[in-house]
This record gives structure tokens, sequence and C-alpha cells, in this order.
């Protein structure tokens, strides 16, 4: 899944760059500042009315909303009502799934401003909210990998560590990233997302920024791409290159060398993943606004939301790689969807347990040692 998905984004990265790249001439999605709004040039006016986003773009984030509704929801679905023992790792997954489904929420918004020719309709207010959002989510998603990764460390580096048994402490970390991360969103309401294309009598979301706001725009997200980026994939490569480490001193034993080789693919999965999911876009923004400082000819604005879009990607896949990969949630999710209550299910489970099947005199016994039970057989 991890190949064919990088060649999927190789793919449509390779398309959007030579877009980006025909557009010589372009300074941006910014332009001549009026008291309308904003006058941009004919490249920008072109862009703005290209298949790219008019038409790829919005196919995306429905792609997006149509798998990472459901199977997000599902997975905060069995942690709240299915899950009986909760711990550090479950915590963090629980409040990726949330993060997740709250950027999830606001795409219809997205693809019907991007299906309306980049016409947003909604107003100032719910532009600005929904960019929040946006960004918030993402970095909040990326944060809460980064706690995945390191618990993941402590279980396996230090298995009989209390720190990584502490659920308090998961707590703690959980409510403490929501508050950063919603704190730093502030920036975004302080200066115009919603701006007046003059030229084409429409208005964008985030799309286009007033010349004199440029400064504000660059500056915060080049703090954001550094802060809520960068550090926390040095956190997550750094502790999935010590777990690799670890579990490659135990492949000796034969015993448990198959296990820890899944584990191995796993870890490799996750990390190619987030890695093809959130550095193009992440390395995009800061090119982008570094040349958008610069005055460049070509800031490659039509590459950077490309890749952003690419990036909400990640929420379709997190609940197949950190929910549907275990054995345990998967049960839980069918004895959901077959309407068996915790009860049954446990009633079930002693059921079974209570009984031990012979091979040799192919009955099943009960752990008690009476009479046998003479299987069935077709």
């Amino acid at each position: 899944m991890a190949v064919s998905t990088q060649c999927f984004h190789l793919f449509l990265l390779l398309c959007c760059l030579q877009t980006c790249l025909s557009e010589k001439d372009e300074r941006g999605f910014t332009g001549t500042e009026t008291n309308d709004g904003v006058w941009v040039s004919p490249q920008a006016r072109k862009a703005l009315s290209s298949n790219l986003t008019t038409v790829f773009l919005p196919i995306i984030y429905i792609i997006v909303f149509a798998v990472g509704l459901p199977t997000n929801a599902l997975a905060i679905w069995v942690f709240l009502f299915r899950t009986k023992t909760k711990h550090p790792s479950s915590i963090y997954m629980a409040n990726l799934a949330v993060s997740d489904l709250l950027f999830i929420i606001w795409v219809p918004l997205k693809i019907a401003y991007h299906f309306n020719s980049n016409n947003w309709i909604y107003g100032e207010g719910l532009c600005k909210v929904m960019v929040a959002f946006f960004y918030g989510n993402m970095y909040c998603s990326i944060a809460f990998i980064a706690c995945i990764s390191v618990q993941r460390y402590w279980a396996v580096v230090h298995p009989l560590s209390q720190r990584q048994k502490d659920n308090r402490l998961a707590i703690g970390i959980s409510v403490t990233i929501w508050l950063l991360v919603w704190l730093i969103t502030i920036p975004l309401y302080l200066y115009d997302q919603e701006v007046r294309v003059t030229n084409l009598d429409i208005y964008t979301c985030h799309d286009v920024i007033r010349p004199s706001q440029k400064k504000i725009a660059a500056g915060y997200f080049l703090t954001m791409g550094t802060l809520g980026f960068v550090a926390p994939t040095i956190v997550i490569i750094i502790s999935y290159i010590l777990i690799l480490r670890a579990l490659r001193n135990s492949m000796a034993d034969p015993a448990i060398a198959k296990k820890r080789r899944k584990a191995v693919v796993l870890i490799i999965t996750v990390l190619v993943m987030f890695l093809v999911c959130f550095t193009p876009s992440n390395i995009m923004l800061l090119v982008h606004y570094i040349l958008l400082l610069g005055e460049a000819h070509n800031n490659l604005y039509g590459f950077y939301i490309t890749t952003l879009c690419l990036a909400s990607l990640n929420s379709c896949f997190d609940p197949f790689i950190y929910y549907f990969i275990s054995e345990d949630f998967r049960d839980h999710v069918k004895n959901t969807f077959l309407c068996r209550s915790e009860r049954t299910v446990e009633r079930m489970r002693v059921s079974f347990s209570a009984l031990k099947y012979s091979k040799k005199n192919n009955t099943y016994t009960s752990s008690s040692g009476n009479n046998p039970t003479q299987s069935t057989e077709c």
C-alpha cells in the first residue's frame, strides 16, 4: 500500500509541478491592492479558474470525506463505548481520530468552495474558522502521531517503565497539545482570509493574500511549519530508528522473530506514510512563503495547495494504520456491526475459554474435567 501510494502522490505532484512551472510570470496569489479588494495578474486568474483548483482538488477532498468520516467516527465509537481498558497509546490514538474527524467535517465547505470556481459565499467569519480548523487539526494530528511514536518507543525499548503505563501523563499531554495548537491558530483570525478578487468578481478564502498583510501571513506560516512539522518529525524519526534498532537486536530469537518482523514492517509503513503525506506539503509551505517574501515571479502556490490537499489523505490512512491493523480493534468493530453488547461478548469469551479441544479424542472437554462432549463433524 505504501509503494502504490508513493507512486500515486509522485504522479499527481509531477502533473501539478508542470502546471505551476508553466506560469513563469506569476507573482502568486497576491496582486495590486485596491479599495474594493485585490486585482490579480492574468496568470493568477488562470490558476484560480483552472481544472487544478476547480476539479482536481475537490475530487480529492470528496475521497477524504467519504473514507475518513466513517472510519474515524467508528474509531472514536469503539474507543468510547467498546474499549474497557484504556492505556496511553489508545488515548493518543483516540485524540488522533478526534483531530482527523474535526479536520474532515470542514472538508465539505472546501469542496463547495472549489466547485464554485473558488468563490467563497459563506462570509469572512466562517472562512477564518475553516482555515483555523484546517491547519490546527493538521498540526494536531502531527503532534499526536509524534506522541504515539514516543509511546511505542517506551513500550518496546523500556517495557517495564511506569511512564509508558501512566494514563494521567497521556491525558495531560493530550490536553496540552489541544490548548497549544488552538492558541497558535489565533493569528489566523487577526488578518483577512476572505479577499475579493476584483477582476474575477469572486471572494476567495485563504487563496489570495492582501499585499499589505503578506508579511504577517508569511511569518506565521514559517513559524508554524518549523514548530508544527519539523520538530515533531525529528521526534518521530528518532523514536522509530531507536525502536527498529531494539527490534533488530531481538531478531536472533526464532520464537519471536516473526512477530518482530511484522512490527518492523508496520513501523516502516507508518513512517513512510507520514513522510509521504506531510513532508511535501510542509516543505512547499516553507518554500512558498519564503518565495512570497522574496517577491519571486513564481512562488509555486499551485504546487503548494496540491500538496496540502494530498496531506489531507493522511486522515483516511490513519484509521487503517493505527486502528484496523489491531486484531482487538477489528473484533470490536465486528461486534459493533453484529450488534453484540459487551456483556454478550464477555459471555462468549468465557464460554469458549471454558472448553478445551482434544485433538486426540476429537472431543471438547470442560476445564473442570466433567464429561466430554462429542464434537460434531460435517
